[in-house]
């Protein structure tokens, strides 16, 4: 066999792409055939800006999703080493030596081999992966502790907003990269204290869904025990499991490196969170419909889960996009510097850092995680700027 042209290359890129171009085309013609009902979402397809954005995200959640998760994408393991494929070019046949090819493996690298023999296309595919098993869920996360802290905060104001936005401003006076760096070196992993932080943190998307139901259905005690009793069931399995590593069950369990990325990830993102959803909540409950829900006399709880947050989404999801974004630039970079994650992690940062040692000679193994990273970060932008847009239109 011989190496191959890039055109060649391209298609065969674009032919290992067929579960993701299937899977975009059926979420774009669902959407655009229901838009009108879809609300926000729906509105987001009258914005060419926010359609490039959308696209751009959901062709790396799909890439994750069929890449990662199920290997529908992938040409090789991501953990396997080749000798003969060191620092080897895009379209280098994978048959170069005898005896070092599995029966039926894939015929060539497409975009060739890094310093270690490894297939930076299937590589790059499931990096995609660990960005969205951290990034998504890690600012979901942030978003439960900001909210929870900082409704009360603008609401009631006085002591408690003083003290919580204390500890915030605390928390914001370290650069970011510097607090996120220190979070997850070894010598503070071995204290054991991003356990512990877990424990504190991952407790408030329960408490946030717990005040939600006990707020909305406080006069129906049926449907509300009902609720109440299904979240703390799961919430609190899920809890042990991810926390602390003590799933009764057995089923849920968190691997220690990706645990102190995803609560480094949530401490940093929390105070901003909080700051956003305070300075929201002071502005929002001085509003008339505020005034009428007093009037009729809703509990605090009630006015600020279903009258303030409500009325607060548009500001807050452009957030929530723009902040995974800056989750997946620190997940990057974080990687870049060897920290965190496993040494031989598929992840973009570290699959980056390993490439730009050779990046003079062979600028192939840096290249594809560099633009997939740059894509992914350019997609998340222009869906805030789609939603903003069509946000202040309502």
């Amino acid at each position: 066999m011989e190496l191959i042209g890039w055109s060649e290359i391209l298609v065969r890129i674009l032919a290992r792409f067929i579960p993701v171009w299937i899977a975009l085309a059926f979420t774009f013609g669902l959407s655009l055939a229901y838009r009108r009902r879809l609300g926000l979402y729906g509105k987001l397809f009258d914005s060419p800006i926010g359609m490039t954005g959308f696209a751009l995200v959901m062709f790396w959640v799909f890439t994750g999703i069929f890449g990662g998760a199920f290997d529908l994408i992938v040409t090789h393991d991501v953990l396997a080493q080749s000798a003969a494929m060191k620092n080897e070019v895009p379209g280098t046949p994978y048959t170069k030596m005898i005896g070092d090819v599995a029966e039926g493996a894939y015929p060539y690298y497409l975009l060739g081999g890094d310093n270690l023999g490894r297939d930076v296309f299937s590589r790059m595919v499931v990096g995609a992966w660990v960005v969205m098993k951290i990034a998504p869920f890690a600012t979901i996360f942030a978003f439960m502790v900001g909210i929870t802290l900082g409704l009360p905060a603008g609401y009631y104001g006085r002591r408690l907003d003083t003290v919580l936005s204390f500890l915030a401003n605390l928390i914001l006076a370290f650069p970011v990269i510097l607090l996120f760096y220190l979070l997850v070196t070894p010598e503070i992993v071995a204290t054991g204290i991003p356990v512990y932080m877990a424990a504190v943190l991952f407790i408030f998307p329960i408490i946030f869904l717990v005040t939600l139901w006990n707020a909305r259905f406080h006069t129906q005690t049926l449907k509300r025990n009902v609720y109440v009793s299904i979240t703390l069931v799961i919430g609190l399995w899920l809890y042990l499991g991810i926390a602390w590593d003590a799933d009764p069950l057995g089923l849920v369990s968190f691997p220690p490196n990706l645990l102190v990325v995803f609560v480094a990830v949530v401490f940093v993102n929390s105070p901003t969170v909080f700051r956003i959803v305070r300075g929201l909540t002071m502005d929002i409950k001085t509003r008339d419909y505020v005034a009428a829900a007093q009037t009729r006399g809703e509990g605090p709880w009630y006015i600020m889960l279903w009258e303030i947050l409500p009325n607060a989404r548009g500001p807050l999801i452009v957030d929530f996009c723009l902040r995974i974004g800056y989750t997946t630039i620190l997940l990057g970079t974080l990687g870049f510097f060897g920290l965190g994650l496993s040494p031989e992690s598929p992840d973009w940062g570290s699959t980056i850092n390993e490439g730009r040692k050779l990046l003079s000679i062979y600028p192939h193994p840096a290249l594809p995680p560099a633009i997939a990273l740059l894509t992914l970060v350019l997609g998340l932008n222009l869906l805030a700027d789609g939603l903003r847009e069509e946000s202040l239109r309502d």
